[in-house]
């Protein structure tokens, strides 16, 4: 097995040792170290959109003085990860004759899809592990979290690696370069929790009787119609819907981008004037950078009556209906 390990300016802790059984997550978010602590407890599931990242080694710049490595360019994955291609998980569906992209898979598509990239049924926890380079990669890993929620992972027995790939290099753990193993999984999606779905129909009856809050995750560009993402028919936003911009989900800690903390949104949630404890829906262009806003809300602020509408704008605007701001 290749492995690539870069060692920081700071002593890196020596893992102890594993213990039996599953681990306990410590919430729905994990360090780089805790997972290094616990990486035989856990199943590790790699989600990416480029999958030739996931067997390339990683680029850094070598101060020539000093000898410091900085990562540039992620590559590699942790050893044992099950890979998973981002845009295998999405679904296009028609409806009304309207094609409508990157949408809520069935339950028979995501089931076949997991089990082709080999995600078996197990009592351990599962940790969600993207690349970690940008505010996108991160929403992959908060929508694939989302989606095994949906369709029957139960809650505190999963969690996503803050800062992903990125951040366990800059911990100083090995990476491997090594293909995945292809044997086909038996994982089986086990229910459609609808409590954090919000359809369309729903959309339309929050927005009628003002019962919810709507929250917009895409850039600030798109949010105020400078910009209108290809997918949708039409550029503007939900009415009423308050804008929580990519750029407000996470932080830049060196290469990586990590969530932050509930206090730490609550600080932004002020002054956005976000509610942070109100009935939410969170929603973007396709429901993948609105996965990291429920993620925000339902999971690291614990609202759990917040609901991702997958649909988002692709599904709004090219089944017609209407938008403010454009």
């Amino acid at each position: 097995m290749k492995l690539m390990k870069w060692v920081g300016a700071s002593v890196i802790t020596i893992a102890a040792a594993h213990t039996a059984g599953a681990a306990t997550l410590p919430g729905p978010l994990v360090t780089a170290q805790w997972l290094k602590d616990h990486q035989n407890e856990v199943t590790v599931v790699d989600i990416r959109d480029d999958m030739k990242t996931f067997t390339a080694e990683p680029r850094f710049d070598v101060d020539k003085k000093t000898g410091k490595k900085t990562l540039l360019e992620t590559g590699g994955h942790i050893a044992g990860a099950i890979p998973v291609e981002f845009g295998k998980i999405r679904e296009e569906h028609t409806v009304d004759g309207v094609k409508i992209k990157a949408q809520l898979p069935t339950r028979e598509h995501f089931q076949k899809a997991m089990d082709d990239f080999g995600l078996n049924k197990t009592d351990k926890p599962l940790v969600i592990v993207s690349t970690g380079e940008t505010v996108d990669a991160m929403d992959m890993a908060a929508r694939l979290y989302f989606q095994l929620r949906y369709f029957g992972e139960a809650r505190g027995k999963m969690a996503i690696l803050n800062g992903g790939v990125n951040a366990w290099i800059q911990a100083g753990y090995p990476v491997s370069t090594d293909k995945a193993a292809t044997t086909r999984g038996d994982w089986v999606a086990t229910g459609e929790d609808k409590s954090i779905l919000a359809s369309m129909e729903q959309v339309k009856e929050g927005l009628r009787n003002g019962s919810d809050q709507f929250i917009d995750a895409r850039p600030t560009a798109q949010f105020l119609s400078i910009v209108k993402a290809p997918v949708d028919k039409a550029a503007g936003h939900l009415a009423g819907a308050r804008s929580f911009p990519t750029d407000a989900i996470v932080k830049p800690v060196g290469a990586a981008r990590e969530f932050m903390s509930a206090e730490d949104y609550r600080k932004i949630y002020a002054q956005l004037n976000i509610n942070p404890s109100a009935p939410t829906v969170a929603y973007c262009n396709t429901g993948h950078l609105a996965s990291g806003a429920w993620f925000v809300s339902n999971e690291i602020l614990g609202n759990k009556n917040t609901r991702l509408y997958a649909g988002s704008m692709t599904e709004w605007t090219n089944l017609g209906n209407p938008t403010v701001g454009q």
